[in-house]
């Protein structure tokens, strides 16, 4: 058997994200359909984590075992011109065997956009947040930095779905402003489902002047999500990059 990864691209728009399901659109029904259509037996493709309806990505990743003999630039020609035009298969390559691409994933980064400005964006408007009124990026940048290392994150968790542990280490949480767009990297080991929006969310509340430092201090020790702010928006998340 070979073990082929795939590096993936996608505008989350038009899906249910990431994962199979059984009444909604998703990417990985769509890849494996393909796969299996071109390397004719049923494939089962093993992501390195889910993203939520909405959501993008820049280098999602995933693998899959195969019997074909086909090389991995050929699958990635054939998916490309099968699938449809906001899903892109970027990198094809066999790797060991053992490789799997969500359990060997060291951590993971996502990326947030926030266009602020008293007039929406055309343009990125499907991939952005519109926020009209003023944000205090310093206080917004003073907030994230008490996030950075290793914390319970439950009061950043979705309130749908509860962690058996809510330990993540995060290894950076930058926010960078140009003219009217507003970016957040953040990088950790791992994420709790919605933990990325829930955080921007709540620093945005800092940034408007609904929440000051001392009751984002609160927030973290609550653990608690009723304290924190809003979710931001799924369609400004994207899933930038997974490392191994």
């Amino acid at each position: 058997m070979h073990n082929i990864k795939l590096t993936i691209q996608y505008d989350g728009t038009n899906y249910h994200g990431w994962q199979t399901q059984s009444n909604a659109p998703s990417i990985q029904k769509l890849i494996e359909e393909e796969l299996s259509a071109i390397v004719d037996h049923k494939i089962v493709l093993y992501g390195s984590g889910r993203t939520d309806a909405g959501v993008h990505a820049l280098g999602q990743v995933a693998n899959f075992l195969t019997g074909s003999k086909l090389k991995p630039d050929v699958i990635k020609r054939a998916l490309n011109s099968l699938l449809p035009e906001d899903i892109v298969i970027r990198e094809a390559e066999e790797v060991d065997d053992k490789f799997h691409a969500r359990y060997q994933a060291r951590s993971r980064i996502y990326q947030y956009y926030i266009w602020n400005d008293r007039t929406p964006s055309l343009f990125f408007r499907r991939f952005s947040w519109f926020v009209a009124f003023g944000l205090d990026l310093g206080k917004m940048q003073k907030a994230a930095l008490m996030l950075v290392g290793r914390h319970d994150f439950s009061s950043f968790q979705g309130a749908d779905r509860i962690e058996t542990s809510s330990i993540r280490e995060v290894s950076r949480l930058d926010i960078h402003k140009r003219k009217t767009l507003i970016r957040f990297t953040i990088e950790a080991n791992s994420f709790l489902r919605h933990m990325v929006r829930n955080i921007v969310g709540t620093l945005v509340e800092i940034g408007r002047g609904k929440m000051d430092i001392e009751e984002f201090k609160k927030v973290i020790e609550a653990k608690d999500r009723t304290k924190a702010g809003p979710a931001a928006p799924p369609h400004g998340l994207f899933l930038k990059e997974v490392k191994y």
